[in-house]
C-alpha cells in the first residue's frame, strides 16, 4: 500500500494529541467515531462533538440534508431496527487522506474511501448488502476536527461478496483495492507482512498465461527454485497413477505384497492398506510417526474407513513402489513425468543438478532466514524442489487429462472421502464443489497446499475450464495474501473457495 500522507503536524484532534498521531491516523480515528460509534453502535452523542454547525450531507440516492436531518435519518433508518441492524465497515486499504493547507498551515483534510454495508441479525452472521464510496471534508475548529461536508455516492450491490470473516481475518491481506494494477501495493504488502518473495503462475485455457516474481525488495530470478512441502504429494500421486495406467501398478492390491514396515508387520489392518487408500488419505496412519510419544508407526483406524491426512501413507507407498520396481522414486518420476514435461528444475531431493544460487531459503514470521535443510533422499510427501514454471507445467498436464485412460482420470478426480462437509479428497487432491455464478457452468476445483517452517505454497486446478493458479513462497506469512490473490483473480468463485477453506 502506498504511503498515505504520514505527516507529523502538531494539531489536536478531538480525543488525541496530533503530536502522537499522523494526519492519516487522526482521520482514521474520526471515521471510527463517526461510523463505529454513532452508526454501528447508535451512540449518537458523539455526533455533537464531530458535526460542524455548517454541516451538509450529499447522497446520490437520498438527496441533501443538514446536520439535523442527518442525525434524524440515522435514528429512523439505522438505529430503529435492531432485529436487522445496518452495519457499515471501512473496506481495508481504501482510506486516503489529503491535507488542506493555507499559507503553510493545515486547516482541513479530504478523506476518501469505500464503505461496505452489512445487515446483522441476532444470532446470525453478518451478510453484506452493498458498497459505496465516500468523500469527507474535515476542518479544524479550535484545534478540533469537525465534519463539514459528506459526499456518499456510487451505491451498489457488491460485485464480490464477503459473507464470512475468512478474508478479513486468517487469510487476509488487509487491502481491498485491486492488487495488481501497479507494483507499488504488491511490494508494500510483501514488506508489511515480511514476505521476501512469492512466485505466481496463472493458467488460462490450458496455457501458462503469466509468471510473476513478487518481492519486497529485489525480485528473484524467474526460474527461482522453491521448496514446496506437501505440494510434493500431487506429484507423487500422478507418478503412481501413470504406473497404474501402464499396468505396472495396481490401485487396490495390498502394499504389503511389496513392502512391510517393521512397526506394523503384525497389524491386522495391514491387509487393507492399498494405494487408493493412501492417495485419498484413508491409510489409517497419523501424519508422521515422529509426532507420537514413542516414534513408532501405528494404524489408528482400519484403512479405507475415514479421512485422516497422512504423510506416512505416501512414504509407505513410495517404499512399496521402489521395492517392486527396483528403482529409486526420483528416477521413476524423472522418466515418467519430469523429463516428458520438460520439468528440468524439479527434484525430490538435493543433488548436483540443483542450482543452489537460485534456491529461495525459508523465512520465519519475523522475516528472518531459516537454516537450509538439504535432504538427500526422496520423500513422496514433502521436500520437493521446483520452480513455478515447472509446477505449472505439471498442473497443465494434469488438467488436460495427464495422458491417463479416461476412466482412470475420472477415478483420480472423483470424491473418495469427505473431508469437512464442504470438500472431499480425490486421489491426490482436495476437491471443492462450489456454486458458480448464474452465467457459469458448475465446476469443481482441485486444491493442495504445502506448509513447512518458512515455506507456504498452494496450487488450484479447474480441469473443466483448464484454469489454475500456483503460488510458491519462502515465507511463514505468505498465507495472509492467498485469500486476496485468489479472491481477486477468481471473483465470487474465489471468495467461495477461500471461505470454504478451514481457517
Amino acid at each position: 500500500m502506498r504511503a498515505l500522507f504520514v505527516l507529523t503536524l502538531l494539531w489536536f484532534c478531538s480525543v488525541a494529541n496530533a503530536a502522537d498521531q499522523s494526519l492519516y491516523q487522526q482521520l482514521e480515528h474520526m471515521d471510527t467515531l463517526l461510523f463505529e460509534k454513532s452508526f454501528n453502535q447508535c451512540d449518537l452523542s458523539v455526533l455533537d462533538s464531530i458535526i460542524d454547525t455548517d454541516f451538509e450531507f450529499y447522497h446520490d440516492q437520498g438527496g441533501v440534508s443538514d446536520g439535523e436531518g442527518f442525525v434524524a435519518a440515522i435514528k429512523a433508518n439505522i438505529c430503529a431496527t435492531p432485529e436487522a441492524k445496518p452495519i457499515r465497515k471501512l473496506a481495508p486499504g481504501t482510506l486516503e487522506v489529503f491535507p488542506m493547507v493555507n499559507n503553510g498551515e493545515l486547516y482541513g483534510a479530504l478523506q476518501t474511501g469505500i464503505h461496505d454495508f452489512y445487515i446483522k441479525k441476532p444470532g446470525q452472521a453478518m451478510y453484506q448488502t452493498g458498497t459505496a464510496k465516500f468523500t469527507h471534508l474535515w476542518v479544524l475548529n479550535d484545534h478540533q476536527w469537525r465534519l463539514k461536508r459528506v459526499l456518499s455516492f456510487d451505491h451498489q450491490a457488491p460485485s464480490i461478496m464477503y459473507p464470512t470473516e475468512a478474508i478479513e481475518q486468517a487469510m487476509q491481506a488487509g487491502y481491498r483495492p485491486a492488487l495488481f494494477n501497479t507494483k507499488a501495493p504488491i511490494k508494500a504488502l510483501l514488506k508489511q507482512h515480511k514476505i521476501p518473495s512469492m512466485a505466481m503462475g496463472i493458467i488460462e485455457h490450458g496455457r501458462l498465461q503469466q509468471v510473476r516474481m513478487l518481492a519486497a525488495e529485489l525480485a528473484p530470478p524467474m526460474d527461482a527454485i522453491y521448496k514446496v512441502a506437501s505440494l510434493t504429494k500431487p506429484i507423487a500421486a500422478l507418478v503412481t497413477l501413470k504406473l497404474v495406467n501402464q499396468g505396472q501398478w495396481d490401485l487396490d492390491s495390498p502394499l504389503s505384497n511389496y513392502f512391510v514396515d517393521p512397526d506394523v508387520a503384525a497389524a491386522p489392518e495391514l491387509q487393507y492398506l492399498t494405494t487408493r487408500n493412501v492417495l485419498s488419505h484413508q491409510s489409517g496412519f497419523p501424519n508422521w510417526r515422529y509426532l507420537s510419544s514413542d516414534n513408532t508407526l501405528k494404524f489408528e483406524f482400519k484403512p479405507g474407513t475415514r479421512y485422516q491426512y497422512s504423510g506416512e501413507g505416501f512414504e509407505y507407498l513410495r517404499k512399496a513402489i521402489e521395492a517392486k520396481l527396483n528403482q529409486p522414486f526420483e528416477q521413476i518420476a524423472q522418466h515418467i513425468l519430469f523429463e516428458p514435461l520438460g520439468m528440468r528444475d524439479t527434484h525430490f531431493y538435493w543433488h548436483d543438478s540443483v542450482d543452489d544460487t537460485r534456491f529461495q531459503p525459508g523465512h520465519d514470521v519475523n522475516g528472518k532466514p531459516l537454516p537450509i535443510e538439504r535432504h538427500t533422499q526422496a520423500n513422496a510427501a514433502a521436500n520437493l524442489l521446483t520452480t513455478v514454471e515447472d509446477y505449472a507445467k505439471f498442473m497443465i498436464h494434469l488438467s488436460a487429462g495427464a495422458k491417463l485412460e479416461p476412466a482412470l482420470f475420472a477415478e483420480m478426480v472423483r470424491p473418495h472421502v469427505e473431508v469437512n462437509g464442504v470438500s472431499s479428497f480425490t486421489l491426490g487432491w482436495q476437491r471443492f464443489d462450489l456454486p458458480s455464478a448464474a452465467e457459469q457452468a458448475p465446476e469443481y476445483i482441485l486444491q493442495h497446499t504445502g506448509s513447512d517452517p518458512g515455506v507456504k505454497a498452494i496450487a488450484l486446478i479447474m480441469p473443466q475450464s483448464q484454469r489454475g493458479l500456483v503460488l510458491l513462497s519462502n515465507s511463514e506469512n505468505a498465507t495472509k495474501l492467498w485469500g486476496k490473490i485468489i479472491a481477486e483473480h477468481y471473483d465470487a468463485l474465489g471468495i467461495s473457495l477461500v471461505n470454504a477453506n478451514p481457517q
